[in-house]
This record gives C-alpha cells, structure tokens and sequence, in this order.
C-alpha cells in the first residue's frame, strides 16, 4: 500500500471517528439496534454514547415475551432454554420485572426438583436489579414468540410449555411484585406494598398457592376484603406452587399469595367472568366481546386469562381452545396468557379514569368452573 492511501485510510477513519465522538444524532441512530446488554457496556465508553445510551434505554419501553412447548434437553425447563436466547437480544431497560408459568407434566417430586433448577436459572438469566416470579399450574394459556397477532393456546396436558411477560420500566406505570403468606400479612404490610391507601392503584394480578389447605380460605379473604373496598381490577387463580423468588416467610406446606401491584395514570383494565352458562364457542365470544366496551387502548395491551382446570375440551363438548380462540377473534392483535387452575379470582369490572363497577360484594370475586378474562393496558 502507498503512502497515499495510507494518508487516505487514516483521513476517513478520523472523519468515522469524528462523527461517532460528536454527533449525537447517528450516534444514538446506531445505538437503537444494539441489545441492551451491549447498550449497558457502552454507557462506558464516554459521555455522549452514555447519554445516547440512557436516551435509547428510555424509549425502548414495549412489552416483551417469550413462550416455548416441548421436551428439554436439560435439567431445567424447556422455557429456560428459550429465555437465555431471547433476553439475550431483548431490546428494553435493564429494570425488568418479569412474570413466569410453567406447566410441567412429571411426578409431583420430579416437578418441586425442577422448579428449584428453573428458579435457579431464571434468576441467573436476568440481572439482579430484576423482580422475577415464577409460578407452576396445572396449565397455561400462553402466545406464541414472535408477532403479537399470533393465535393464543391453551395447554392443560402433554408435553411441558411455559411463557415468560417481560414488563420494563414505563413512564406512568408502576409495577411492583408482593408476597405474603400467613405469618408476614398486615395492613401495614400490604400498605407498604402499594395494595392498600394507594389513590393510584388500578390493577392487581394474584396469585394463591395452598389455598385449599386449612385457614387458606380465611386468608384469601383477609387479603381480598381491603383490595374490593380500593375498587381496584383484581384478576388471578389458585397455582399449584410459587418457586421465585424462594419462600422464606413460609413453611412447606404453607399457604400465601404472590403477585403484581399495578398502579399510575396510564393503567387500564377491564375483565369480564364468563360463567357456568358460557359453554358453548358462541356464548364464550359474546361474553368476551363485552371487553370491547371498556375501549382499552390496544399498544401496549396484554390479555390474561384464568380458567377452571374443569373448563376446557371436556367442558366445551370435546372442542378444544375455545376461549383463548374467542379471545382472538375479538382481540387479533393482543396476546393473551394465563393459566388453568383450581379457583378463579374476579369479577366483570372496568377500571379508567372514570370506573365502573358492576359488583359490590366482595364474595363475587372468587369462583368455580368459571374463567376470568381481562385486559390490561401499560400506557
């Protein structure tokens, strides 16, 4: 090579150089398509690619899931396989709070062994600053990777499946993760966590484990009773276990509830239950479509539905995936995830600016043989 094009190579990378260490505006153009693991690492490089990177951080806010069905090929959970590659290239903040379900169709030892490896190595995929819940029912309802428009599947039996919901952090969207079992629940407590004295309470998503054993009734409805009298949108079942974070508040055995506190401007919700009378394709879509007079803004808007493990093909004449189908054909471009359990908590309610209630006893929140459909809206 020359020594004019020496002098010609070094011109152009000086002028590379130049434009990377003073235009904020290609700078922060490149960054939007750099993971945020790398965005974290490049913080470091110098003052204006971490303002570049914070900027980009701040306006990567979507919602984000993955879901995976089928044998693993290791010790943990088939959705654990999955999650390692998806929060890999995730494109949102670093503070994520993240809502797992697992299904999984072993003996009940093989399943608690499992569960302590998936707990294990959820909390090693994400970094410490996040809240990670992880929950096993006897099925799941769940949105495959990819587009939001892709058609939603119940699973209640074969092979072992699962989902992860990603929330990051959103402007006017405070999310928080609460744990409480007999021996930690307090009106104090449950202030603390945002569930009680809250004006900017909007939604709280529950989820109970041990509550068939003795006393489970009884604290269920101590924790119920303040939440009904906020006149918050209350949505959630009765899981088999809770396994992340590990319960150390709790003897084995024991009995608690486990879920997110969604509270600021920019929640909405609305849920509606359909009913020992919905047992047909036709009178589940009607019943769903009732959500569309709550006009819940669509971005940003996830479904969660939780069912009776006594509804489902048996319940609907042999057909299965009848109310996760009737849920996308009104809602095409919505993902819905949930869970099969064994009790239902919820009621038909809307929650805006202006909400509307269509129930006030608190008894009408926990069901049977029922399903509970609701939206919610992230800002």
């Amino acid at each position: 090579m020359s020594e004019i094009q020496e002098l010609g190579d070094f011109s152009q990378d000086s002028k590379a150089a130049y434009v990377l260490s003073n235009v904020a505006e290609v700078v922060e153009r490149i960054l939007t398509f750099v993971p945020t693991k790398s965005l974290l690492r490049i913080e470091s490089v110098c003052r204006l690619w971490r303002n570049c990177a914070r900027r980009v951080l701040r306006t990567q806010q979507q919602l984000a899931w993955a879901s995976a069905r089928g044998p693993s090929t290791t010790d943990v959970h088939t959705l654990c396989n999955v999650l390692a590659e998806e929060v890999e290239k995730l494109l949102n903040p670093p503070d994520l709070t993240c809502l797992s379900f697992f299904f999984f169709h072993h003996t009940e030892a093989k399943k608690i062994r499992r569960s302590a490896d998936s707990a294990e190595e959820l909390n090693k995929l994400f970094p410490k600053c996040c809240d990670v819940i992880g929950i096993t029912s006897p099925g799941i309802v769940l949105t495959p990777t990819g587009s939001w428009s892709s058609p939603p599947q119940e699973y209640q039996e074969g092979e072992e499946s699962g989902f992860a919901v990603m929330f990051p952090s959103i402007e006017g969207v405070h999310i928080k993760p609460f744990h409480f079992c007999k021996k930690t629940i307090s009106s104090t407590a449950m202030k603390e966590a945002g569930l009680v004295d809250n004006p900017e309470l909007r939604v709280v998503l529950m989820f109970v484990y041990g509550g068939h054993r003795s006393g489970g009734a009884q604290f269920i409805n101590q924790f119920l009773e303040p939440l009904f009298k906020s006149k918050v949108l209350i949505a959630g079942g009765l899981v088999e276990t809770v396994f992340s974070p590990p319960r150390r508040c709790c003897s084995q055995g024991g009995y608690g509830v486990m879920g997110l506190a969604l509270s600021g401007p920019k929640v909405q919700g609305a849920s509606v239950l359909l009913d020992h009378d919905v047992s047909s394709p036709k009178a589940a879509e009607a019943t769903v479509r009732r959500l569309k007079a709550a006009k819940i803004p669509e971005r940003n808007t996830l479904g969660f539905m939780f069912a009776c493990v006594g509804r489902g093909p048996n319940y609907y004449n042999k057909q299965s995936n009848v109310e996760a189908d009737a849920f996308h054909k009104v809602f095409p471009n919505t993902p819905l995830f949930g869970l099969f359990g064994n009790g239902e908590i919820g009621c038909d309610r809307i929650v805006k600016d202006d909400y509307t209630l269509c129930d006030s006893d608190p008894d009408c929140l926990q069901h049977e043989y029922t399903t509970v459909m609701s939206l919610v809206h992230f800002g």
